[in-house]
């Protein structure tokens, strides 16, 4: 089973890396946006995209945590 779960583990690691690095990318855009766009009401479509990619992240950070979890319960029993 282990087998199993440790490239899942490695899988779930590259994809938080992703949505990391968008998300700043998205942040470095959004502020470079915001000031080009005053004071504009409303998120813009890179702040919209930063939150998505930010909360993508916590899913996938969270999906590894529960990996690890399950990982340390088969090595303990």
């Amino acid at each position: 089973m282990s087998y199993i779960l440790v490239p899942v583990i490695v899988v779930l690691m590259g994809m938080v890396v992703y949505s990391l690095v968008r998300g700043i990318i998205a942040f470095l855009k959004s502020t470079r946006d915001d000031l080009d766009r005053g004071d504009a009401p409303g998120a813009s479509e890179m702040q919209l995209l930063q939150n998505k990619m930010m909360f993508n992240r916590i899913k996938y950070q969270a999906a590894a945590v529960l990996v690890v979890v399950l990982l340390l319960a088969i090595a303990k029993s």
